[in-house]
């Protein structure tokens, strides 16, 4: 949900959007996904591909002046080629210039291993690090309030004990909140129940999702 707000206030005409989300990203499907957003198809050879992309990148560049983004989601499962391969391709006319914006997406564990000496070289290359962080009592109510809402909901449906064991169970994490809530949810439907508290949070919680 956040990658796709940031990109849709990206100006089109500014900004062209490459997205991967691949656990077993490989540097040769790495190339190969982002020449085929661009249209092209991939050399077979790594060295080929890479050199066929930033080729590609520089026309965009000059002649139709785009800055490309790429965005690599759940990269915190990245293995080390990849993550290293990352740092050669960053290596573009002797660093003199970025060939791109490249945006790593995962969870915390990511920048764990990028912490490790292994990774020095990948991290020094990064220039600004976020991290979404988990929303307190108050924010988990809201938040469950405004996706009922959303959902065309025109009562509270969660009960305040109900929420005060999502919050418990899901610390403030918000896709911990969405799966507990939506089993929860399907348990009510099932059950015919139009209330969800804090036992029937209790019983998902222990029944499916211990």
């Amino acid at each position: 949900m956040t990658i796709r707000r940031f990109t849709e206030v990206l100006d089109p005409a500014t900004y062209k959007v490459l997205y991967l989300s691949d656990s077993k990203l490989m540097p040769r499907h790495f190339y190969r996904g982002l020449l085929e957003q661009l249209g092209c198809e991939s050399k077979f050879y790594r060295g080929d591909a890479k050199h066929q992309l930033h080729r590609k990148i520089e026309l965009m560049r000059g002649i139709h002046r785009l800055q490309p983004v790429v965005v690599v989601d759940e990269a915190h499962l990245l293995d080390r080629e990849m993550l290293e391969e990352v740092r050669f391709l960053l290596n573009f006319k002797m660093d003199a210039q970025s060939p791109m914006a490249l945006i790593l997406v995962g969870h915390s564990e990511l920048w764990d291993r990028l912490g490790l000496q292994a990774y020095a070289a990948i991290r020094q290359r990064i220039d600004l690090q976020c991290k979404l962080a988990h929303f307190d009592r108050a924010q988990t109510g809201a938040y469950i309030a405004r996706h009922m809402s959303y959902a065309g909901a025109e009562h509270d449906v969660f009960k305040e004990a109900a929420i005060e064991d999502v919050f418990r169970f899901s610390s403030g994490a918000a896709r911990l909140i969405n799966k507990v809530c939506t089993r929860s949810l399907i348990y009510g439907s099932q059950n015919k129940h139009r209330i969800i508290d804090d036992h029937m949070i209790k019983s998902v919680i222990q029944g499916e999702l211990s």
